[in-house]
């Protein structure tokens, strides 16, 4: 089925073009840039079921190589995919049992006070060059990026470096640019490889130093899965949540409404936010799956060797598990999405992002009440990447 799942349409309203892929069926094929012709899930219960079903549908071949990547990518691509999401069992539980405890031991959710005061700090900054300022680049990235390096462990006067690299990462929409950012990947490559050697080195805080104490305390990593690991953890650590920051502030600046119904009582932000999390999906595939067996999925045979991608944004617009899901209730219970996806991939940074996301509106709207959109929102755009659902710029004035 042709559908353009890069297109400005498509980003726009998420919910009525993934209603459109699913009039058409339960799954269907469809063509993936960069990637070739997968089948796409359009329904909340086929994604459980792929996502949960780690023995049939892997995240690699039987050769061992990674599905998805394509044999024209530059090696430097390939070496910082040696991480958790692109493993299958053993492996995967291996390396996610590595981060888990260091994750733990930096105790997520003691942050909370840490994050209000980097949002706080951010949001009185928001106009400090001008109005309208851009509140993608001033604020929702600032912010998880911010508190990423603080948890990692890396240098405040580097933030600046991050950003430029994040920048050029969400850019890739094709053969052409993927082999353009090689260059950003492999300076990324060697800067994280001397801030794990500084590590190893003198110690230090954050959780690099909690991943190379665990690495001596005899865990089964080898030095490219820590680099590997690193690179994930500052990348998706980051920038899916600046996007759902940013596309939650758009909506709320939509309708005022909502933004109020907020404002007036703050006990109600984590509801929102999981509402936020389902209509906004930042994430909006999970990446394709091997089908190692022959499988039926709703009367779709799939023969063994076919790739299989979970569509996270149909799922979260699934009228079978959210009813009138195109409409955005911020009071929404229960809430059935999966925008951290689900079974032995669940995102490891689920409580970050959700802690995040809650501190960056309530220090938002606390701090300018009236924040409004500089542009009529017919004017947005989102980036062309595939599967990332990232506003190019969100200006935004006080309005007061």
């Amino acid at each position: 089925m042709h559908a353009d799942i890069s297109s400005q349409a498509f980003f726009r309203d998420p919910a009525a073009a993934t209603a459109a892929l699913r009039s058409a069926g339960p799954l269907v094929e469809v063509n993936f840039p960069v990637i070739g012709k997968v089948w796409a899930t359009t329904t909340q219960d086929l994604a459980d079921r792929v996502l949960k079903d780690s023995d049939t549908f892997t995240v690699r071949r039987d050769d061992g190589q990674i599905v998805g990547l394509r044999w024209w990518m530059p090696r430097v691509v390939r070496l910082l995919s040696e991480h958790m999401l692109s493993m299958d069992e053993p492996d995967h539980r291996r390396l996610r049992d590595i981060v888990d405890e260091a994750f733990r031991r930096r105790a997520i959710l003691d942050m909370e006070p840490r994050i209000t005061a980097l949002a706080d700090e951010l949001a009185d900054r928001l106009f400090a060059d001008g109005s309208p300022a851009d509140l993608v680049e001033r604020y929702a990235r600032q912010l998880p990026l911010a508190v990423i390096c603080e948890l990692l462990g890396l240098p405040l006067a580097d933030r600046p470096m991050f950003s430029a690299w994040a920048h050029r990462f969400t850019r890739f929409s094709g053969m052409i640019s993927v082999l353009t950012l090689a260059p950003t990947i492999m300076s990324l490559k060697r800067y994280l490889e001397r801030q794990l050697e500084a590590a190893r080195q003198h110690g230090g805080e954050g959780l690099i130093a909690e991943l190379v104490r665990v690495e001596r305390d005899g865990a089964r990593i080898s030095r490219n899965e820590m680099v590997a690991m690193v690179f994930l953890l500052l990348l998706a650590g980051h920038e899916t949540t600046t996007h759902l920051i940013s596309g939650s502030v758009r909506e709320l600046l939509k309708d005022p409404a909502l933004r109020d119904w907020l404002a007036a009582d703050w006990s109600r932000v984590n509801l929102a936010v999981e509402e936020l999390l389902r209509f906004v999906t930042p994430v909006q595939f999970t990446k394709p799956r091997y089908v190692r067996r022959d499988v039926e999925l709703d009367g779709v045979r799939l023969k063994k060797g076919d790739r299989v991608m979970p569509m996270l944004a149909a799922a979260n617009a699934d009228p079978h598990a959210n009813p009138h899901p195109e409409c955005l209730a911020l009071d929404r219970r229960p809430n059935r999405h999966v925008a951290f996806g689900t079974g032995i991939h669940f995102c490891l940074g689920h409580q970050l992002a959700r802690i995040e996301g809650a501190c960056a509106l309530k220090a938002l709207f606390q701090r300018w009440p009236k924040l409004r959109l500089a542009v009529d929102d017919t004017q947005l755009r989102w980036r062309s990447r595939p599967g990332l659902r990232a506003l190019e710029a969100l200006p935004v004035v006080t309005g007061e």
